[in-house]
């Protein structure tokens, strides 16, 4: 049996992605606010197409929305987070970008909501049944998630 990624490695892919568009079009870093609700779309989506989910790690519905807790922890205080990359970060977006499913899952996801600003993000979250439906402090339910990822988001 094939092993969840980490939380910290899906996020060192997405500080990569977002290395790669800051040299290439002159894109806004990615913050702490945005890279939260690109991980609930990964693991939404992730649960949608496959029925498990990407990481281990409980998404938590908070008053600003859907947050991971270790995440939150680590870069407590900080805004922008690709900062300066180690070979680490890279390999483990190599790592993940030859995963097939979950690779393919962080493309799709990337190319869909990576553009948007973290006010976007945050707006469309918000009007969302998983974080709505979902008491504010609580995890969101992966079975709410894989719902309403399966019907409104994957089509």
């Amino acid at each position: 049996m094939k092993l969840m990624t980490s939380v910290f490695k899906i996020l060192n892919w997405l500080r990569v992605a977002s290395n790669a568009q800051m040299r290439l079009y002159d894109a806004d870093e990615l913050t702490l606010a945005r890279a939260m609700r690109l991980l609930y779309y990964v693991q939404g989506t992730h649960l949608a197409l496959y029925g498990k989910k990407a990481f281990t790690d409980e998404i938590i519905a908070s008053e600003k929305g859907p947050i991971v807790p270790a995440v939150q922890r680590d870069y407590q205080g900080q805004t922008a987070i690709v900062g300066e990359l180690t070979p680490q970060d890279v390999a483990d977006y190599q790592a993940i970008s030859e995963t097939s499913s979950l690779g393919q899952v962080l493309n799709a996801v990337w190319l869909a909501f990576g553009d948007l600003s973290t006010v976007e993000l945050v707006k469309r979250t918000h009007t969302e049944k998983p974080w709505r439906q979902t008491t504010l402090g609580q995890p969101i339910a992966p079975a709410l998630m894989a719902e309403y990822f399966t019907q409104e988001i994957v089509r």
